[in-house]
């Protein structure tokens, strides 16, 4: 794992990432004192629209309009 210092990776994050994108992890260090790893974040995968539909019930009384102290709270009064 190759190890840079914290102006290197500054100025070589690009090729940084492309070697992390490869699959190899890299650590940034400071003085010599590793700090940080660089490692590839895992895909967050496919959004499935309507997941929750039916199992979250907003009541109509949810679009009713503030009371007037709440709205006062909201608008930092």
């Amino acid at each position: 794992m190759p190890m840079v210092n914290v102006h290197q990776a500054k100025t070589q994050l690009s090729r940084l990432l492309a070697q992390v994108e490869a699959g190899e992890e890299v650590l940034i260090a400071r003085r010599g004192e590793p700090i940080a790893r660089l490692v590839r974040c895992k895909s967050p995968g496919k959004r499935k629209p309507d997941v929750l539909k039916g199992r979250i019930i907003i009541p109509d009384s949810f679009f009713d309009p503030l009371p007037e102290d709440d709205l006062k709270l909201w608008e930092g009064e």
